[in-house]
């Protein structure tokens, strides 16, 4: 069996460096060149490009509109996802998000991430946000934060938000990721450890496959530090999930910085190509992860 190209569910690009940094230290996101460069380094297609609408997120935002015009003018690099910050319209809890997301579904959108908004899961504005999503059959992608800290939507350790949330939409996909969505794959994550990077074998139990057990609209996007080291600190861990969840894991790397060319995220590229061909999982398995269940996602099929 040959090694397919993969398919990014997350990425960040900007159309040019003109404007602000995105951070601190002065760095800034990929343009349609740098990552191209790094997209055939590595053996990906092209990637899903996912806006950054709220101000929790980092110093420089990424628009909807840019986004469209990265897909518009670099269709071999990009397709899309729109983002509207859950206070939009507003800032009120009962605004009708349809309104934007209509348009943005038009413009040729396939979904709605990274939400960033640093509000707890359960609050009015987020699931008024999820609700609209829903009602425009759009997945949502997903990220986990601290409240006044960092970046990302808001649970409590075991992630019992989330499970209400899959609960009360379940025609919503949610497709999850960070650290605190990944650290929940082993049954002893803790308060200490669940906003890094934990080593070591995964012990039975994970609120992350008891959710992806009992709800099917939770999907895993294994981009990004979180989703590599999840997977690859127990490797024969990632086999059975991969041949489980085979139809609900999205390879992806969540490239925010040309500087990331080298970083370990990419490595789960080779994990992936390296399992399937020493036959550590099924060829399903690897098609899916690594492509197949994207272009489902998108409503794509294969070129013939």
């Amino acid at each position: 069996m040959k090694k397919v190209k993969k398919i990014d569910i997350h990425v960040h690009s900007i159309l040019s460096k003109v404007g602000s940094p995105d951070d601190n230290r002065g760095g800034n996101f990929t343009t349609p060149d740098e990552l191209r460069r790094i997209y055939d380094r590595y053996g990906i297609e092209f990637g899903v490009q996912l806006p950054l609408s709220s101000p929790e997120g980092r110093g420089r935002l990424i628009t909807s509109e840019e986004s469209y015009l990265l897909a518009q003018r670099f269709p071999e690099t990009y397709v899309w996802f729109c983002n509207v910050d859950p206070r939009q319209g507003y800032n009120t809890a009962n605004f009708d998000l349809t309104v934007f997301l209509k348009a943005y579904k038009e413009m040729g959108a396939k979904g709605v991430g990274e939400v960033c908004a640093n509000l707890y899961i359960d609050d009015p504005y987020m699931y008024n946000l999820f609700g609209a999503c829903e009602k425009m059959g759009m997945p949502l992608t997903f990220h986990i934060g601290t409240k006044g800290i960092s970046y990302g939507m808001v649970d409590d350790l075991g992630l019992p938000r989330l499970e209400k949330a899959l609960q009360d939409f379940p025609n919503l996909i949610f497709l999850g990721h960070s650290q605190l969505f990944w650290a929940e794959i082993s049954g002893d994550c803790t308060e200490d450890i669940r906003g890094g990077y934990p080593t070591g074998k995964v012990v039975p139990g994970g609120r992350v496959v008891e959710l992806m057990r009992k709800y099917p609209n939770l999907y895993g996007d294994m981009s990004a530090g979180s989703g590599t080291n999840a997977f690859m600190r127990d490797p024969e861990h990632a086999y059975k999930m991969f041949e489980e969840f085979q139809d609900r894991l999205f390879f992806g790397t969540d490239i925010c910085d040309p500087a990331q060319e080298e970083d370990e995220m990419l490595l789960m590229a080779k994990f992936l190509d390296d399992a399937m061909e020493q036959g550590k999982i099924s060829y399903d398995a690897y098609y899916k992860i690594s492509r197949g269940n994207a272009l489902k996602l998108l409503g794509m099929t294969e070129k013939e």
